[in-house]
């Protein structure tokens, strides 16, 4: 069974995965991202001795509404990011991860040609969640001021929260900048005073108000769109899944067993975003796949899929096997 999950992992990504990853690339507003850690099974060496698991990354790539990602990588690294949005252009909602830092700033050494052509333009937009994490560990070692700066981005998210009932993009903009501005001016300004006082001390405190001074313009960016969120919690919950799973599974094969269950990781996700049954779908996938033009396999991703099936024939679709009739493309 492991090798037939791999098998249909490789298949999903080479075809739909792939189609959807390419229009997302092209057309997407604001990807939210995350990463986290994943064991891999070592190759067996030929004296059999037993070694440790090595460490592979899962990325998450939430591409507004419409498709969920999981990119396997064996490294994570500035090299690593910089290739998987090498085709974006638009806003990136990140934590701030040193290795991010290339898609908006000029690294150190220029990346290789192939990586970044420096054609696109990204803008990061930072996390009021991870802002306000640092000063909640702070509050909890009883610090005044982290109870403050938790006080203060409460205030911040309630009051996002009323502009963004207006729901038009322009209309949340507008009541963003008439009265959450003056609480980010505030808030910023308060951080800097207080980050002064304890800049020569090491503490929890000061690493938060320092992160907080560091992601200013990024913190600030949601005033530029109204479609930006405060926080990116989305990627977190994206990746629980995988957190909680791997405590089953442990580990994965092999860096191309990695991949395939990405992309089964990534099936199921963008699924559940459209309101489809996992199982369902897939059943229904691995069905026409083989029938599908393969220029047209963007009609087969969890976004299309609705109006894609209601085109079939529910009596060729429901059969185990037989010919599939493809619709015509409009």
């Amino acid at each position: 069974m492991c090798r037939w999950l791999e098998e249909a992992g490789a298949s999903l990504g080479a075809t739909i995965v792939a189609a959807a990853r390419h229009e997302a690339m092209r057309t997407a507003f604001c990807i939210a991202t995350d990463a986290t850690g994943v064991r891999v099974l070592p190759t067996p060496l030929p004296d059999k001795k037993r070694q440790a698991c090595r460490r592979g990354h899962y990325f998450v790539l939430i591409a507004d509404k419409d498709h969920v990602f999981f990119e396997y990588t064996p490294k994570e690294t500035s090299e690593v990011v910089a290739e998987m949005f090498r085709e974006f252009s638009g806003f990136v909602q990140a934590d701030a991860k040193s290795v991010f830092d290339v898609l908006f700033r000029k690294p150190k050494a220029e990346p290789p040609p192939a990586v970044d052509d420096g054609k696109v333009t990204r803008y990061e937009v930072g996390c009021w969640s991870h802002c306000r994490r640092g000063l909640w560990e702070a509050a909890v070692q009883r610090s005044v001021v982290g109870r403050e700066g938790l006080a203060r981005i409460s205030r911040i998210f309630e009051v996002d929260a009323n502009c963004r009932r207006a729901g038009l993009p322009d209309e949340i903009k507008r009541l963003r900048g008439a009265f959450l501005r003056p609480h980010f001016d505030a808030f910023f300004t308060w951080a800097k005073t207080q980050h002064e006082l304890v800049s020569e001390q090491r503490s929890t405190l000061r690493s938060a108000l320092g992160y907080a001074l560091r992601q200013e313009e990024a913190l600030r960016r949601v005033l530029d769109d109204g479609r930006l969120l405060l926080e990116n919690n989305r990627s977190e919950r994206a990746l629980r899944k995988v957190a909680v799973g791997r405590k089953a599974w442990l580990f994965v094969g092999s860096d191309d067993h990695g991949s395939a269950t990405g992309h089964l990781f990534s099936m199921i996700a963008s699924a559940r975003l459209h309101r489809l049954d996992p199982e369902s779908y897939l059943r229904d996938i691995f069905r026409v796949l083989p029938h599908w033009p393969n220029n047209r396999y963007l009609e087969l991703a969890p976004k299309y899929w609705a109006a894609t099936r209601a085109k079939l024939d529910a009596y060729e679709l429901d059969a185990e096997i037989g010919a599939i009739t493809v619709p015509q493309q409009h």
